[in-house]
């Protein structure tokens, strides 16, 4: 039955660094312990007993390795293995935690470290967040892996594009090889000692926001790893807010973003047999925001997420000590990331209707996989490709032409905005004198694209999922990975501005699609400075300026000065002659792009403000900000409303430009007489006999638990028992019209009988 499910599934979990306690309770099905401290045996060993399936968890680039890091582990100091900017600072996570780069010395240490995790039966490792920043690449330790990899003596990132390319293609082989290292040690370990099968996962950011925040990070590359069994998309607020810029505005656009972030990491596991769970965080890292911004935002993410339908496993909550023990908005501490300091202005704990909402949430996840899912129309399956050779190049070498104001002033400016924009002051005028300078300004435009907005992809990609259009991010190395990997898709946009091909063999593949009937859009002008560094296509026999004009050539079209359609076989060739950040910068750039696009990606498809799928019997929708139309969405039928308190019964639900809803569709189960339809504590059983409706359940304590049940009478009592025998107070109000019963009660966080008549 919908909602009982069996923990061995591990469809819902968390991770967290805190004892189980009552309140962090929420019934989710796996709990990773995170860290590898002295009492970490006892904390897997208290979640198994409360019934949790046990992982453990730990960061592969910072962390509390301080004994490695001061030489107590094998008796050489390894702090110049930390990374390090040009100028010579550490980059650091907090107080005496530094970014690694990772030495075969590091593998050896972390797989130490982990065996009694290993020891103490947990099922599954998941080493997180394998992240080398692109500012790094001078420390010492980093020179000695530069020498041992290319057999030739370090160069400077900074100097050219080929020392920057070359720099960032060993960040990402270091975290792979210590990934690949630790996976394999820790499986041997577990079978040869224990004769039993671990499972490796690797949280990890999406490839759109590692390429944002200018994080070099084996994407792409983890499916290169055999004993590699899956990943975390870690999609939350704090990713997914990040300002981008259409039309000449920069703001935040939360959906819009998680909606190409989960997108991205669907793509990056799909049709390999590999698990995949989203992310989702009720707060964010940042503490500094409101419990009703967290909300808001938090609810855009899992609408989002949930969007894409072949990812039915999720990290339901994130950190759930912090979410449901902790008071907001607080100041974020100097020289510790955005731990939590001195509580700000109207700082309260959680308010208990989000607090029940959040276990709502655990629960309604743990019900995805519906083997039904459907957009609300027939719309066009248009895909975008990223690669991970973006991450290696993000950053322009100090010898292309760079503004005074340099990529950091752009940064700062940027982040002015953002905080006047929370205080309701309006940065429009501010904004389009900075775009007009940028558009005129090759230097200044060199900056811009290479800064926090990231406006090469976003240039391209939010004006088409403005539009309605479920865009999705496509992993182009997998394009030579797997055979028919681009069946999904009708129409695919391509820029090599931003990123590269890693070998020809992607472009026969593309070849072969568009002449198969597939539709190519091309994007660019060939001014990336990444184009000179050298690579298959203007090395060997081989001298084109760009892989695009390679690309175009194995095509069988010629580029023009204007945009231009070309036939190809069976499909067609696009081509928008312009560098794709600068769509971003108004109107006018943004309706030119439109216009030429629209007709050849979406030919009958009529513009709109909405995004809406039926995941059996679910409907999932979001109404867009600046859309087509700031006119309202109105849906019509016999729903319950998942994300309002008690899930109450609605005949039409009308959604405002930003709105996001999760109804239950109850016509979907007219013949059903027995169905969970909502609940915001666990169910184990529910039974119909002899005359009585059962169900047992049990949720984390002081939270206010609805359950809502179709049920095949109506009822009108209701009585509740917890495991220690004594009654609670519990209401149950019936619905004639849906059918169903609504019960509410207060949790204890004990196993709980309720009787119904």
């Amino acid at each position: 039955m919908a909602y009982i499910r069996n923990r061995a599934e591990c469809l819902t979990g968390c991770q967290d660094a805190s004892p189980w306690t009552p309140k962090t309770d929420l019934q989710q099905d796996f709990i990773m312990v995170y860290g590898t401290d002295k009492d970490m045996p006892a904390r897997i060993l208290k979640y198994r007993e409360k019934g949790y399936v046990t992982h453990l968890m730990t960061g592969s680039a910072w962390g509390n390795y301080q004994d490695f890091l001061d030489g107590e582990w094998d008796g050489v100091d390894h702090w110049d293995e930390s990374q390090e900017d040009r100028f010579g600072k550490p980059i650091m996570h907090g107080e005496r935690v530094p970014y690694l780069c990772p030495s075969m010395a590091f593998c050896k240490y972390l797989t130490e470290k982990l065996k009694p995790a290993v020891d103490t039966g947990v099922e599954a490792i998941h080493l997180e967040e394998p992240e080398f920043w692109d500012d790094g690449g001078y420390s010492e330790g980093f020179k000695r892996e530069y020498r041992d990899f290319y057999h030739e003596e370090w160069q400077p990132p900074h100097a050219s594009a080929l020392n920057r390319y070359k720099c960032a293609h060993l960040k990402v082989y270091l975290y792979k090889r210590l990934l690949e290292y630790v996976s394999r040690e820790l499986k041997r370990y577990a079978r040869e000692t224990y004769d039993r099968e671990l499972k490796f996962y690797v949280p990890t950011h999406s490839l759109v926001n590692y390429t944002q925040w200018k994080i070099l990070s084996p994407e792409g590359t983890l499916l290169d790893i055999p004993t590699v069994d899956g990943c975390i998309a870690q999609v939350w607020t704090g990713t997914s807010r990040v300002g981008n810029v259409y039309r000449g505005h920069y703001t935040e656009r939360t959906f819009e973003t998680a909606f190409l972030e989960y997108g991205v990491m669907q793509e990056l596991v799909r049709g390999t047999g590999r698990r995949m769970w989203f992310l989702h965080d009720p707060v964010e890292d940042d503490p500094a925001y409101t419990w009703e911004d967290f909300r808001k935002n938090y609810l855009k993410t899992v609408v989002a997420s949930l969007l894409h339908p072949e990812v039915h496993h999720f990290e339901a909550v994130t950190w759930p000590n912090r979410v449901m023990t902790g008071i907001y908005p607080k100041r974020p501490r100097a020289k510790i990331g955005f731990a939590p300091g001195a509580s700000m202005t109207g700082a309260k704990p959680i308010p208990r209707d989000y607090a029940t909402l959040i276990c709502t949430m655990v629960q309604l996840l743990g019900d995805m996989d519906q083997k039904d899912a459907r957009f609300d129309a027939d719309l066009p399956r248009v895909g975008i490709f990223m690669a991970d050779t973006g991450l290696y190049q993000r950053t322009f070498p100090d010898n292309v032409p760079h503004s005074e104001e340099g990529v950091a002033g752009l940064n700062d400016r940027f982040i002015g905005m953002k905080l006047r924009q929370i205080d309701r002051i309006d940065t429009r005028e501010e904004e389009q004198t900075l775009f007009e300078r940028i558009a005129k300004d090759d230097a200044l435009y060199n900056d811009y694209v290479t800064s926090g907005p990231f406006p090469h992809f976003f240039g391209m990609a939010m004006p088409l999922i403005k539009c309605g259009i479920p865009l999705r991010p496509v992993q182009l190395e997998n394009v030579e990975r797997y055979e028919d990997y681009l069946q999904s898709y009708d129409t695919l946009l391509l820029s090599y501005e931003f990123i590269k091909p890693r070998s020809q063999r992607i472009h026969d593949a593309l070849v072969s699609w568009v002449r198969s009937g597939g539709t190519l859009i091309l994007i660019g002008d060939g001014s990336d400075p990444y184009h000179r560094a050298e690579g298959w296509w203007n090395t060997g026999e081989l001298h084109y300026a760009d892989p695009m004009q390679h690309l175009m050539e194995a095509l069988g079209v010629t580029a023009g000065s204007e945009p231009s359609v070309h036939p190809a076989g069976a499909g067609r060739v696009a081509i928008y002659p312009l560098s794709p950040g600068r769509i971003t910068l108004s109107h006018e750039e943004t309706d030119r792009y439109l216009r030429f696009v629209l007709p050849v990606a979406a030919p009958h498809f009529a513009p709109r403000s909405h995004l809406m799928m039926h995941r059996g019997p679910y409907v999932i929708a979001a109404c867009m900000e600046e859309s087509v139309s700031a006119a309202p969405v109105t849906l019509r039928g016999l729903y319950a409303d998942i994300l309002e308190s008690g899930f109450p019964i609605l005949r039409q639900k009308t959604l405002q430009p930003g709105d996001n809803a999760l109804l239950f569709d109850l016509d979907a189960i007219e013949n059903e007489p027995l169905r969970i339809i909502g609940t915001s504590a666990r169910i184990f059983a529910l039974q119909d006999e002899d005359g009585k409706i059962t169900l047992t359940c049990k949720a984390a304590a002081d939270i206010t638990v609805h359950i809502r049940l179709r049920l095949p009478r109506s009822v009108h009592t209701a009585t509740a028992t917890d495991e220690s025998g004594s009654s609670l107070p519990v209401s149950c109000l019936w619905d004639e019209e849906s059918r169903t019963a609504l019960l509410t009660l207060q949790s204890t966080n004990q196993l709980t009988q309720v009787t119904l008549q």
